[in-house]
Order: C-alpha cells, then structure tokens, then sequence
C-alpha cells in the first residue's frame, strides 16, 4: 500500500530538529515519524505530508523533498502554504485548502496518488477530508487530542472572546466535527480516549457515526525499542559525560549516590513541573531519598541563565527558582541539556543504572508515549491519573506503574514513596509491559490491518456528509457561553 500521512502542523526532518522546543513539536511528531517508519518495515510506502516554511529560524524546512538515513520508502514532502514563514499550528485552518491543492498538484507531478492518508490532529483530518472531497480517497483520523477537552479545561466566565481570539475553538472544533461525520476509521491510543474524547457533547452526535468495533481502532504507540533500551552504547559516553558533569556541577557531593526522580517533558504549565517540584521540596522524606533531574533543550545551565527560552518558559523557571531558594533546594535539583532523541534515551538508560525514577505529573495526557519510553529504559514510571496513562500503567489487578493525582501534593509523594520501596518490582513491570504491547511494530500492523480492510472492501467507504459549518460555529459558541464557570 502506498499510505499518505497528512501532518501540517510541526515538521520533520532528518536531524529531528526543534523536537519539545514548541507546542507543535510535541510528542506527536515522534508517533508520525516512528509509526511511518515501522510502516515502512512491513512493506508498505509512505509519504509524511507536512509545511515548507522557508524562514531563517527554521532552515531545515525549506526543502520541498527529504528523507531519513537508510530508511528507503519513506519520504518526507512539504507543500508550501500560507506564506513562507512559521505559522503556529492555530493559524493554519485557513490555509488548508491551499496546502491540499498543493498535494494534489504533487501527486500528479508525481503520477502516483495514495491509496489512503491518515490525518494526524484535527488539522491533518481536515486536510485529509478535504482530500477526500477532490479524490475520492479514504482516510482515517488520529486526534492525539481533540479541541474540545482542551476547551473545557481553559474556560473561565471571563475568557470566552480570548480563548477564541488566541485557539480559535469554534473554527478547530467544527472541522475536527466534519472529520468525525466523514473518516472511515479513527485511530486512538487508548480505550479511555475513545470512550472520553470521542463522546464529549461537542462530538457525540458524530462520532456515534464511528463508534463501532469496526470504524475505531485502539492502536497504543509503541517505544523505539532500538533507541529506548537498557543496552548501552560505546556512542553513549559523550552525552554520559554531559550528564555527569550537570550532576557534579548541581548537585552536593555528599548527595551524588542518591536515585533521581527525573523530568524529562517539554517546560509547560500543563506537564506541571512546579507541583512535582512543590511535593519534594514538602517532603523531607523524599529529599532524603531523592535529587531532582530536569531535562531542558538548549539551555546548558539554568541556575546561570535561562534567558533563550520563550517567555512561557522563563515564567515557568522564574517559580521553579523561586521555590528552590524558599525551599533550600540548591544542590538538591539539576538541570541538563538533553537535545535529541538518542540523548534522552541515554539520559535514561544512565539514570537506570542508579535506581531513579521517571515523573510525568501532567494535569492531562491523551496517551503518554514518555513514560513508554523510559520503561522501556530501565526506569520505573509514576504518571498522572488522568488520560491514557492508566491504560498503559494498569490493567485488571495488574500495576506497571504508579499513577497519581497530579493536584495532590501527598498523592504525588506517596506515589514517590512507593516506587523507592519497591523499585526492583516496578522497573521489572514497566520493562515487561512494554516489550509484550507497546512497540511500533505492534502499532503499524493495527494501522496495515485496519487500512486494508476499508481498501479490500470489508469495512466500505464512507460517503461524504454535508457540512453546515456556520451553524457547527454557532453551537460551539452557545456551548461555550452556557458552560463558563
């Protein structure tokens, strides 16, 4: 099969460039590119569709063609739109009609269309449609994450007119509804996500058209079992040495021989660093037990200047200084440069070795591939409760982890506690969950199998719906009017 992925948003090329350095080069990107590839593996072609921006602040985007190192049957196609400069993925509805002309336009320059696109993000979905609508051309969606939850967790009773100026809701969420009307499959990473995301009100009307054991797929992402691994590397030692040096620079002597409870998502408000961070400096338990690792990109030493970082960013660390002086935390907390993929994967494959623990307290994540990946490491995982982690971390009377309340200060630290009691116990599980269920390859066959049957005729092709944007728009507004709080 000759499989299109439709991802405008963000970008991709060979060096992985600016990965967590941006809202719209989250986590997302590593599920396109690994699932492309694992893809690939099988036998099928793909193309990952996404922006040529022609800016000086990214470079590596301005060719129209590119490619992976010694990944043949992948390629990587930009297709300009909107201008040439970066453009944050809440301004690119507009120009989607455009960005699909353009595919089209390659795909008879190339004299090969694809037998089937997947949409990734409302944006991709809608682009797909569109795609749809001029072709004939099935396709499937993968939210990651819909407009609507996010919707509710931003809305106050006074913020209706600026959350629509800045996210532009009504415009995302009526599109991401004309996808639901239209895709023929939908690819979640959990069953939580389907059963949650996909039933908000928003949407229910919609996604009843989806939701049957044929039309949805739970397909978990998986881990780069090659990169993320508890395997070192003779390539390992430079970025070992980084680490080290961070930690000797940071970190009293007297404390070096201690785990690490190591923060490694991108600095945002909503991966909620400062209650992790809050719950050590409470806990003289934990500081007894513990130091604190915090990986940055791009910022060498934090306690000595921050001052490349976004404005939301620097906000962030001005709190997070702030409470480690209140708290006497200096020489108790690190922060390390990490920059790429296979530095992360080191970082926690070295912070293993010394019975450290991974966090991730988000107020919410759709599926968490984070914690997936340092399992895979070597290092226990304590995850938020509210999202897709519990799938990942739980099922039936088994644990591979431990979830917490991300609000709870005394959840986070008993939760903390516990995994310092049973170490060996949670790093055997994490490992063993991620190797039975959670690889890309696994992934890949979901997406082949579930593909194949639309193309074969098992599952038909769905035919296009009528939309009535305006008056998707204005339901959308009425919610959010009659739902601020």
């Amino acid at each position: 099969m000759y499989i299109a992925f439709f991802n405008p948003q963000g970008n991709f090329d060979r060096l992985d460039s600016y990965w967590t350095m941006h809202p719209d080069f989250g986590g997302q990107l590593v599920y396109v590119k690994e699932l492309a590839i694992a893809l690939v593996s099988l036998g099928h072609q793909v193309d990952i569709f996404t922006r040529q921006i022609i800016d000086s602040r990214f470079p590596e985007f301005s060719s129209a063609l590119d490619s992976y190192d010694k990944i043949n049957g992948l390629r990587i196609v930009r297709i300009a739109c909107g201008g040439l400069e970066f453009l944050p993925k809440e301004l690119l509805w507009s120009h989607l009609d455009e960005w699909v002309d353009g595919i089209i336009d390659f795909c008879k320059s190339q004299h090969a269309f694809p037998d089937f696109v997947t949409g990734h993000y409302g944006d991709g979905g809608y682009a797909a449609y569109r795609m749809k609508q001029i072709t004939g051309i099935p396709f499937s969606l993968t939210g990651h994450s819909l407009g609507a939850q996010k919707l509710d967790k931003l809305l106050t009773k006074d913020n209706v007119s600026l959350l629509e100026s800045r996210y532009h809701f009504t415009v995302r969420i009526s599109r991401e509804e004309v996808v639901l009307k239209n895709a023929d499959l939908a690819f979640t990473s959990t069953v939580q996500e389907r059963d949650e995301q996909y039933t908000h009100p928003l949407y229910k009307p919609y996604s009843k058209q989806l939701f049957d054991e044929h039309r949805f797929v739970v397909a978990p992402p998986g881990a780069n079992t090659k990169i993320f691994t508890t395997i070192s590397s003779p390539d390992d030692i430079t970025t070992v040495n980084k680490i080290e040096n961070a930690i000797h620079r940071d970190i009293d002597y007297s404390r070096r021989f201690l785990p690490s409870i190591v923060l490694a998502s991108r600095l945002d408000e909503k991966k909620n660093h400062y209650k992790l961070l809050e719950s050590f400096a409470k806990s003289e338990q934990l500081q007894a037990i513990y130091n604190v690792v915090i990986s940055l990109r791009g910022i060498e030493n934090a306690f000595q200047d921050y001052s490349s970082a976004s404005s939301e960013e620097r906000h962030l660390l001005d709190r997070m200084m702030n409470l480690i002086q209140e708290y006497h935390l200096l020489h108790k907390v690190c922060f390390v440069s990490i920059d790429s993929q296979k530095e992360l994967a080191i970082l926690y494959r070295h912070m293993a070795k010394t019975n450290s623990v991974f966090a991730l307290t988000s107020l919410y994540e759709p599926f968490g591939l984070a914690p997936v990946e340092a399992m895979a490491s070597g290092l226990p995982a304590l995850v938020t409760q509210n999202g897709g982690p519990k799938d990942v971390l739980e099922e039936g009377n088994q644990k591979f982890g431990v979830l917490v309340d991300p609000t709870d200060i005394f959840s986070i630290q008993k939760g903390l506690i516990e995994i310092s009691n049973h170490h060996s116990f949670y790093r055997r599980m994490g490992m063993a969950r991620v190797e039975q269920r959670y690889t890309w390859n696994a992934t890949a066959s979901q997406y082949a199998q579930a593909i194949g049957k639309v193309l074969n005729g098992d599952i038909p092709v769905k035919k296009l719906l009528d939309e009535n944007l305006c008056e998707m728009e204005n339901q959308i507004l009425k919610y959010m009017s009659i739902s601020e709080v």
